[in-house]
């Protein structure tokens, strides 16, 4: 795939699911509400292979404990609401995760937040021809923490939309490779 057709993709999928988020007619909000709730939302980008977490930092969070041997790492991209980090092609953070667990959090600039995985997904695992498999799909999280200039987030929401891709061990990595898209809100939907 060329970058172009990456950049295609990565916008149409945007686009998707910014419109899935968007309210109903009748939902709609008078003006200057609607334009705070659109400034409430958070869009970053999870890519890369991941890593086990084996000396983690301290993100001021009580409910994660990166060092208890269950978390692994990732990059996180900025895409929408990080005023200062305009460019998609550099990371700014670090995403940490328990594929065995609910919890996860964002180390980012100015704050972190941790998260916990909903009992809601909408995912179907695909064969990728090579050994390995893919998750795409949906999952829901509750914002249960934040630090800095994300504590207005806490009791909000994250609509994940998600391509895990296991690969094969036989291709020389036997990773997980991550490319998720988090859409962050202060508020869960339908308040």
């Amino acid at each position: 795939m060329t970058s172009r057709h990456a950049v295609i993709s990565r916008r149409t999928v945007l686009g998707g699911a910014l419109v899935a988020l968007l309210p109903l007619p009748e939902q709609a909000m008078a003006g200057e509400k609607h334009a705070r709730r659109r400034s409430d939302l958070l869009v970053l980008l999870l890519k890369g292979l991941y890593t086990p977490v084996v000396s983690g930092p301290d993100l001021g969070l009580s409910s994660v404990n990166l060092n208890d041997g269950s978390y692994s790492t990732t990059k996180i991209y900025p895409v929408i609401g990080l005023p200062g980090h305009p460019s998609e092609k550099e990371p700014i953070g670090d995403f940490y995760v328990q594929f065995a667990g609910m919890l996860c959090a964002y180390d980012l600039p100015g704050g972190s937040i941790a998260m916990e995985f909903t009992p809601v997904s909408d995912t179907v695992t695909i064969d990728d021809g090579h050994g390995g498999k893919s998750i795409d799909g949906t999952y829901e999280l509750n914002v249960v923490e934040a630090t800095g200039q994300f504590r207005y987030l806490v009791g909000g929401h994250n609509h994940m939309v998600d391509k895990l891709h296991f690969l094969a061990p036989g291709d020389g990595s036997g990773g997980i490779d991550e490319y998720c898209f988090c859409f962050i809100t202060r508020g869960h939907p339908g308040k």
